[in-house]
């Protein structure tokens, strides 16, 4: 049994999961006890249920790993309310208890997993259909591994509000908080991947920079609340023109772009970038009913290309310099005649 014991202490001490801690937790728990089934429960006070996660049996008593009973019915909720952590005649004390006349348990020992906080979140548990006593030794083991096994919950707790917060926080970085769209540098990060691919099989990367033309004037006469809202309409209408695989980001005050793989052929990818740089206008052209008004916008600069073989700057540089054609152009024939 001594080496028993020292083979599972090495596993509990490499544990790192639940599930590794509680198996030979649960094994020793049994050695020590001589119960016939030992188990780990979870419990959710606010569904009213307590779950078995995981289960040792080597008797007649079969508890299933998995069960999922009604808290208010259970035999560690009677240990908790009335203090007692242990009977070896369970039909007597608790007859009333359907859950323990179904399975027939007679003896029955019970410790809580508790929270940092000391809300219960758990027991540690074991049961025997036959009467029979518990020496100090197993008790001890019983409140040692339960409160191993609410230190680990606690850290795997822990770890994972860790995981959740700097997801968020990366998330966060990558997002105008504005329209919820990528921000620039999620948009520098996506174009050095996609011309990093482009390099490698011959394709086209297209880049766009769209422009809101006459923004700061719709600002001024409206008010900063309404020129939000205009910012969050045009998002959603550009939006609507890319594809799940491309990118819309809004890279500066008035200022948006977009990336997208491009096909391998130039002309058809020059082809590409003109629809898009026309969609682009096209969407955002028209009335915008912002707080009650009716705004009746002429539609961005759009200037869309397709590169490949350059730097991120470059690409940008480029979609910048083609979106400021396209802004004189606009200035030049307003209503699209030449």
């Amino acid at each position: 049994m001594e080496l028993t014991l020292e083979r599972l202490s090495e596993s509990v001490a490499s544990a790192e999961s639940l599930e590794q801690l509680a198996r030979p937790l649960l094994e020793m728990l049994e050695l020590i006890t001589g119960l016939e089934s030992v188990y780990l429960t979870t419990i959710d006070e606010e569904a009213g249920v307590q779950s078995v996660d995981y289960v040792r049996n080597t008797g007649e008593l079969l508890i299933p790993e998995g069960l999922t009973v009604p808290w208010s019915d259970t035999l560690c909720k009677r240990c908790l309310e009335e203090g007692r952590r242990f009977t070896s005649n369970a039909s007597e004390i608790w007859g009333d208890s359907e859950a323990a006349r179904a399975l027939g348990i007679e003896t029955y020992a019970s410790a809580p997993i508790r929270a940092s906080n000391g809300a219960v979140i758990g027991t540690l548990c074991g049961a025997s259909k036959h009467s029979q006593s518990l020496d100090p030794q197993a008790f001890s083991a019983l409140n040692i591994f339960s409160k191993l096994i609410g230190q680990h919950v606690e850290r795997e707790r822990l770890l994972e509000e860790l995981r959740r917060s700097n997801e968020y926080l990366a998330n966060f970085a990558l997002t105008d908080s504005l329209t919820g769209l990528p921000n620039r540098r999620a948009l520098h990060d996506e174009l050095g991947r996609l011309l990093a691919r482009a390099a490698r099989d011959g394709s086209y990367v297209i880049v766009g920079i769209i422009d809101l033309d006459d923004f700061k004037s719709i600002n001024d006469s409206y008010g900063h609340v309404i020129g939000d809202h205009f910012l969050g309409e045009c998002a959603k209408r550009l939006a609507g023109i890319v594809r799940d695989m491309d990118m819309l980001a809004r890279v500066g005050g008035d200022e948006f772009a977009m990336v997208a793989p491009g096909p391998v052929g130039e002309k058809q990818a020059h082809r590409v970038a003109e629809q898009l740089q026309k969609r682009a206008s096209e969407a955002t052209r028209g009335l915008y009913a912002l707080g009650g008004r009716a705004i009746d916008y002429a539609g961005v600069s759009a200037g869309v290309i397709a590169v490949r073989l350059v730097t991120v700057d470059q690409a940008l540089e480029l979609a910048d310099a083609a979106m400021y054609r396209e802004k004189r152009q606009r200035k030049l024939f307003p209503h699209g005649a030449e």
